[in-house]
């Protein structure tokens, strides 16, 4: 009979006890801590001189978060940075109805920061934004309302000890807000369980035979995706339950160029990649490249392209650019380089290998070939596609 394996942390040389990180390293080594530990230090300098009306549990006033959201100056001289880069009076909509009795639907095409801004106002306003349902195809209806411990339900019977709330429920019970992710992904008849929360601002229990009520301060931020508009859409019931905010592409490339800037270098400290300084030269070639693919036609409108399937928002560029550093990184020359970006803007574009690979072709032929400065990443391109 074999020996029974040693514990992981106990097998000598492949695993040392010395280097293994201790549980409270982990905690504060995490790969994306939630939005109100990353910026705690801003959400207590704004709350520390915020003294504007409040609606009833919220951490912040709507201007406090709105400040928090957009960036600025308080009287202390402190900066908030900014979150969403784009129109002011967007996010005056989203936090005024959360104010409300309605709820928040923020709706656009991928990549237009529908969930950061979601997760960013449920850190400012309550504090807390992991009360999340991710939304699929397969979302059960336990996620929205409740569940059981199937195990004590069996020994026991109903009973408060045997339910497992849903992150729904347990806003309702703290005055919370509630996210849900991708709304339209979610099955019709699952949306449905929503109504109720929404209009009577309880949810019923009949097994128990009692019902939560919602606290004040309790609010849903729905997201849901433009492109995915035909797979569950919701019933006009849901739909006058949400106010609907479009969040769009960013209209000028300055604020694309800021956008995908500013996330790159978080997420190059976050993974420890060197920002390298010519970064931003490659981050305007993307976001360039990305902006005339999507008009389909280039920046000085003289010359037209096809459009590719993908979305190519500021998300994919900014997956783009932090896959170029991480190659410029560890196995370049630790500047960036056109031939570090090529490979994943490829794929970025050619979803689809037949139709889209024509219009990039196209797009390398008629723009990038004959580009003044781009003929280093013309031939990059052109090597890896």
């Amino acid at each position: 009979m074999s020996e029974t394996p040693a514990p992981l942390e106990r097998r000598g040389t492949d695993f040392p006890n010395s280097d293994l990180p201790d549980r409270d390293s982990l905690r504060s080594d995490r790969l994306r801590p939630h939005a109100e530990e990353v910026y705690a230090a801003e959400l207590a300098a704004l709350a520390s001189v915020d003294d504007k009306p409040r609606p009833p549990h919220w951490l912040l006033s709507p201007w406090a978060v709105v400040t928090y959201l957009m960036g600025g100056t308080l009287a202390d001289g402190t900066q908030i940075s900014g979150k969403y880069i784009g129109s002011r009076r967007l996010m005056e909509v989203a936090v005024a109805t959360l104010a409300t009795d309605r709820a928040l639907l923020l709706l656009g095409v991928p990549g237009t920061a529908k969930s950061w801004v979601s997760e960013h106002l449920a850190a400012a306003i309550s504090g807390r934004s992991t009360l999340l349902v991710q939304g699929t195809s397969g979302t059960p209806e336990e996620a929205i309302r409740y569940g059981w411990n199937y195990a004590r339900l069996l020994a026991e019977g109903p009973s408060l000890d045997a339910l497992v709330p849903s992150p729904v429920m347990t806003a309702m019970q703290q005055g919370r807000l509630a996210r849900i992710e991708e709304l339209t992904r979610i099955p019709s008849e699952v949306q449905d369980a929503l109504i109720t929360i929404l209009s009577e601002k309880t949810l019923p229990i009949p097994e128990l035979g009692r019902e939560v009520d919602a606290v004040k301060g309790f609010n849903v931020i729905a997201t849901a995706n433009d492109r995915d508009r035909g797979v569950n859409e919701l019933s006009s019931a849901l739909r006058r339950r949400f106010n609907t905010v479009v969040l769009p592409l960013p209209a000028d490339i300055e604020d694309e160029v800021r956008i995908v800037h500013s996330r790159v270098t978080e997420l190059a400290d976050t993974l420890e990649l060197p920002l390298v300084a010519s970064a931003e030269d490659e981050i305007r070639r993307v976001v360039t490249v990305f902006r005339e693919l999507r008009a389909g036609v280039t920046a000085d409108g003289r010359a037209t392209v096809k459009s590719p399937s993908a979305t190519l928002s500021a998300a994919e560029a900014i997956s783009v650019v932090t896959s170029g550093l991480a190659l410029a990184a560890h196995f370049g020359t630790g500047i960036l380089q056109p031939g570090d970006v090529a490979a994943s803007l490829v794929g970025a574009v050619v979803k689809d290998p037949v139709s889209d690979r024509v219009a990039w072709t196209e797009y390398l032929e008629i723009v990038a070939r004959q580009r003044s400065g781009w003929a280093d990443f013309y031939h990059a391109c052109r090597e890896v596609s």
